[in-house]
């Protein structure tokens, strides 16, 4: 009989109750991709961090047993895609690393591992524990299938600096990971995501910049980029989605003069997203 489940997804990363960021604004990306998500938190914050929140990271056993507890469901032989994001403590990392090689070894068609390697970001640098920073770049991105870094955490994860497409290309190739990096800076105005691929090919994909853009379009690009990978587009056909929708998710936020980006509202246009964009083959 054919396969008539929906595509699933575990996240591994934050939720945040009143802001859509990290995994909990990615539940509403796949959904709308209608791909079922199952997130398990690594913190719990009532809002952004970036508005001062102070949130309480998920005991280290307490999160394992969340994920026993999913594996003993027998999801983790279903899933078509895991996204990891945000974590608080070095523990969670080795744990989440653990059960991604359990989820492969397990699996007859093993998903799509995006690995979101959330460290910091330029001026201020880096934003979560060195420990945790150093266990993402030693256990997790080895393990992704592809990473979405920034430029910042690109250039720490190639150990240099990186500050424009062609550096980020240089970085990507040197790290020898499929990458698509987010916040890329493309002509005069415009920014955008540069999709690395395994041979060595770049192409960038650039928007018009808005002034102020809501946080978490990072957290939309990861869970957008992997819902296409896991329908079974190409790279390049997901990243270019990925880059129209968060350049309408932005657009839309303006439009509704909403500080938070409108998942909710605009979800029927997530999947099928028509902001303009630039493409160019570096």
């Amino acid at each position: 009989m054919p396969d008539t489940r929906s595509p699933s997804a575990l996240i591994l990363s934050s939720f945040v109750a009143a802001s859509r960021i990290g995994g909990a604004a990615q539940q509403y990306v796949l959904a709308a991709h209608r791909i079922d998500p199952v997130l398990v938190p690594t913190a719990i914050f009532g809002r952004s961090p970036a508005k001062g929140a102070r949130g309480e990271p998920t005991a280290p056993e307490a999160f394992r047993r969340m994920l026993g507890d999913i594996e003993a469901d027998a999801v983790f032989g279903l899933l078509d895609l895991v996204i990891t994001g945000h974590f608080s403590l070095p523990e969670q990392v080795e744990i989440a690393a653990g059960f991604v090689e359990r989820i492969r070894a397990g699996s007859v068609r093993p998903p799509v591992v995006i690995v979101d390697p959330i460290m910091g970001d330029a001026p201020k640098g880096l934003y979560v524990k060195a420990e945790v920073a150093e266990a993402i770049a030693g256990r997790l991105v080895p393990l992704a299938d592809w990473i979405t870094p920034n430029l910042w955490e690109l250039g720490r994860l190639a150990g240099r600096e990186v500050r424009d497409a062609k550096g980020a290309a240089a970085a990507a190739r040197a790290l020898g990971k499929p990458a698509l990096v987010t916040s890329v800076p493309g002509r005069a105005g415009e920014i955008g995501l540069l999709l690395c691929e395994a041979g060595g090919g770049a192409t960038l994909i650039s928007h018009r910049e808005a002034e102020q853009a809501p946080s978490g379009t990072g957290d939309l690009v990861a869970a957008s980029f992997g819902a296409g990978l896991a329908e079974g587009l190409l790279p390049s056909a997901a990243a270019e989605r990925a880059a129209r929708a968060a350049a309408e998710a932005v657009e839309a936020a303006q439009a509704l003069g909403v500080a938070d980006l409108p998942l909710v509202a605009i979800a029927a246009r997530l999947a099928a997203p028509r902001a303009a964009v630039r493409v160019e083959r570096l």
